[in-house]
Formats: C-alpha cells, sequence, structure tokens
C-alpha cells in the first residue's frame, strides 16, 4: 500500500478513522495548479465509472487508511486474509487496472481522467503488476463451486484489464460532474466536513444506514431502533456506479428526502451520499462499508438482511455473521459497531413493525413483497400498501416508473 502524511482526526468525541488518521488525497491551491499543468504532458488513462468512484473515495478520505491503488502484496492479502500487507483489516481489493500492452513504467507519473474527460487525479506509479482477475473474482463467493459465471461484481473484474498499477494519488477534481443528475453537492460530504456537521450538532455517536435502493417501512423501522441508541442517524445512500436495473440515484434522492420530512426528527436525521461504487460483494462488501462509515465518523452500523447482497449467493445472515468476526477489538480490526437486525416487516395483528426477535410468526399475518412485486406495481401506477411503504415514497416512484 502507497504511504503519504496524513494528519490524525481532530474532531473532539468521535470515533477515529480506520487506521487512526483520516487520509486527505485532494490537492488544494497552488499545489493543484501545479498538478494540473504538469498532467497536461503526461501519460492519460482514462478511468472506468468504479474506478472514478475509487479516486474520490481514497482522495477524500472515505477509504483511508489507503492513499492509492493498492499493490501487489496488499491485494494478495486482501484477497487470502482481508488484510492489508501492514495487518490492517480490508475486505476488497482497490485495484487501478489497465491494458497491459499499453501500461506505464514503474516510477512514472500518470494522469486519471474520468469518464466524461475531466481531469481527476495525477498518480505515482510505483508498481506495475499483473492483475489475477480469477483469483479477485474469488471474493465474491463462499467457495469456487459458487462461481456460474451471472454475479454482476464478479463478472465486471473479469472485464478488467490485464495489468495493474499502483501508488498515490493526488486528487485535483472531488466531483468531476457538478451538473450532472448525481452530483448532490450539497448532499456530497466528505469524511472531515461529516465529522464537523456531527460536532456542531453535538452527536459522539451516530448510527449510519447503507442504502442503494428506497427506504420501505421495514428500513424505516431500523434507522429509528438505532435513533434511539445514538445521538444522530446518518441516511448514507451510495450514488456511485450500480448495475443496470437499480432504481437511479435521483429518485431514490427524492424519496429519501420526502421521507425524513415528514416521518422522521430531522435535528436527529442527516442525510448525504456515498459516491463508492457498488460492488454487490455481500459481506465482504458489508465489512466495506463499515470502515467507509467509521471514516466518515459513525459509531455504529446497522448490518441488514443480506446486507449488499445480489441474487442467492449469500446466506440471509452472512453479513452479520462475518462484521461480527472484524468487530472484536483486536489490534487493527473495526472500532465501529454492527446493529444486526433481523427481517421485519409490518404485523397486521401486532398493528406495527416486528422481526423474529419480536413477535410469533402468524400465517398471512405480515407484509412481504418481492421487489419484482413491487416494480410491476409500480410500473402499473399502483401504490404498494401503505404497510410496506409510505404513500409519500410511493408517489415519487409511481411518477418515476411510469414517466
Amino acid at each position: 500500500m502507497a504511504t503519504m502524511t496524513a494528519e490524525p482526526t481532530a474532531t473532539k468525541g468521535l470515533i477515529e478513522p480506520h487506521g487512526g488518521t483520516l487520509v486527505d488525497q485532494v490537492a488544494t491551491g497552488a499545489r493543484r495548479d501545479e498538478l494540473i499543468a504538469e498532467a497536461a504532458g503526461l501519460p492519460r488513462i482514462d478511468l472506468s465509472l468504479k474506478q472514478s468512484c475509487d479516486v474520490e473515495m481514497i482522495g477524500t478520505g472515505a477509504f483511508s487508511p489507503l492513499t492509492g491503488f493498492m499493490g501487489s502484496a496488499d491485494v494478495k492479502g486482501v484477497i487470502e486474509d482481508m488484510r492489508l500487507s501492514n495487518g490492517s483489516r480490508w475486505p476488497i481489493p482497490i485495484t487501478l487496472s489497465v491494458d497491459g500492452a499499453s501500461a506505464p513504467a514503474q516510477g512514472s507519473r500518470v494522469a486519471l481522467y474520468a469518464p466524461n474527460g475531466q481531469l481527476q487525479a495525477v498518480m505515482t506509479v510505483e508498481e506495475v503488476f499483473a492483475h489475477d482477475r480469477d483469483a479477485e473474482s474469488t471474493i465474491f463467493f463462499n467457495s469456487a463451486g459458487d462461481d456460474d459465471g451471472q454475479h454482476p461484481g464478479a463478472e465486471a473484474v473479469k472485464a478488467e484489464g490485464d495489468t495493474c498499477l499502483a501508488g498515490p494519488i493526488e486528487v485535483v477534481t472531488v466531483c468531476v460532474d457538478p451538473d450532472g443528475p448525481e452530483a448532490f453537492l450539497d448532499k456530497r460530504l466528505t469524511p472531515a466536513q461529516t465529522r464537523e456537521a456531527f460536532a456542531a450538532k453535538g452527536w459522539s455517536t451516530v448510527s449510519a444506514f447503507q442504502t442503494r435502493n428506497p427506504i420501505h417501512r421495514a428500513h424505516e423501522y431500523l434507522c429509528k431502533c438505532a435513533q434511539e441508541i445514538t445521538d444522530g442517524l446518518l441516511i448514507h445512500p451510495l450514488v456511485g456506479e450500480t448495475k443496470p436495473g437499480d432504481i437511479p440515484a435521483d429518485v431514490r434522492m427524492d424519496c429519501y428526502e420526502v421521507l425524513v420530512d415528514n416521518y422522521f426528527n430531522t435535528e436527529r436525521t442527516m442525510v448525504t451520499v456515498m459516491p463508492a461504487a457498488m460492488r454487490y460483494a455481500g459481506p465482504r462488501e458489508a465489512i466495506l462499508h463499515a470502515i467507509v462509515r467509521q471514516n466518515y465518523g459513525c459509531s455504529h452500523f446497522i448490518v441488514g438482511r443480506d446486507h449488499a447482497g445480489v441474487g442467492s449467493y449469500y446466506g440471509t445472515y452472512d453479513a452479520q455473521t462475518l462484521v461480527d468476526e472484524v468487530t472484536t477489538g483486536a489490534e487493527g480490526d473495526l472500532k465501529i459497531t454492527p446493529l444486526k437486525f433481523e427481517h421485519a416487516a409490518w404485523s397486521h395483528k401486532a398493528q406495527g413493525m416486528v422481526s423474529g426477535k419480536t413477535f410469533p410468526k402468524i400465517d398471512g399475518d405480515q407484509v412481504f413483497l418481492s421487489g419484482t412485486k413491487v416494480r410491476e406495481m409500480l410500473a402499473k401506477g399502483e401504490r404498494p400498501p401503505g404497510e410496506f411503504t409510505r404513500s409519500e415514497v410511493a408517489d415519487v416512484l409511481i411518477k418515476w416508473a411510469t414517466s
């Protein structure tokens, strides 16, 4: 892993970042001007959307302690043991892959350009190594026999370049498309900024809720349970690259805002965005999401049913089991506290949200709707039942689905 100077966090009362320091690789002022001028004469690398998201996450410190793209020793350690070469916990390789035929030489400097052509960062190439895509794709499965060629995260890795570049980056443009539909500049707070906001509110304990979907009643229940035990709640939707078929980020943001405005205590609730790419790596990605939220200053992290899962690749509570293993206080492991919830649903008999821990199962009592069924209803302009989703949220989704 590339190492550069990072300042210790000084936000009073908040959890320390993963690794103890909050990385800041964003150049400003004269240094930024120098990098832009230098980039004009450097070899150009055009980033994929996932890589561009990773640059932003590294630069702002969301991926602390990473200061750049991983080298071969780190990648090997992450794949085999979920640890960086220095022993720090890390679950998913963060790599910059390119076509080997055009790979720059070790020791060179390169300019990294976002998919829209915007200069995003300058990188010092400290290592050039073969990208073992087959080995990396194994992180998405519990065993080698699970790979059926359909997992979106694994297939994305297999389609990447055959050569990886490692080394520190300096970011010159954090949000590469400020006028785009998914920029959310007023909600695009860096970890340092969220920590400042928490401190200004007097919050020392904060629960984070990860989501890439609209929040339905069961999600709302989890969030409010968490709010009862911490000073505040950060609803922190992922707005980077997602797979085809997922609801667009701007639609989801409308859903979050109408829900919070109508059904949450806004003095105890924040909504900001996480500009990361979705890997769909199930339990390992749950750990990554927890690390990121620790870096943003959150002390607690909601881990629900099938966190970051896709299809039927993971067991219902596999993510909770793995997160348990890495939050035991061992050196180098996570300090954030997981909040583990079972599947919740509306009970007609109880007249409220329940889970297997709080209410007995009664045939036909609880309201469960599959994602497919909900999408079918929305496409027809039909509102899902109020026991499943708030009417205001349903209205936003119906407008999107029928437009």
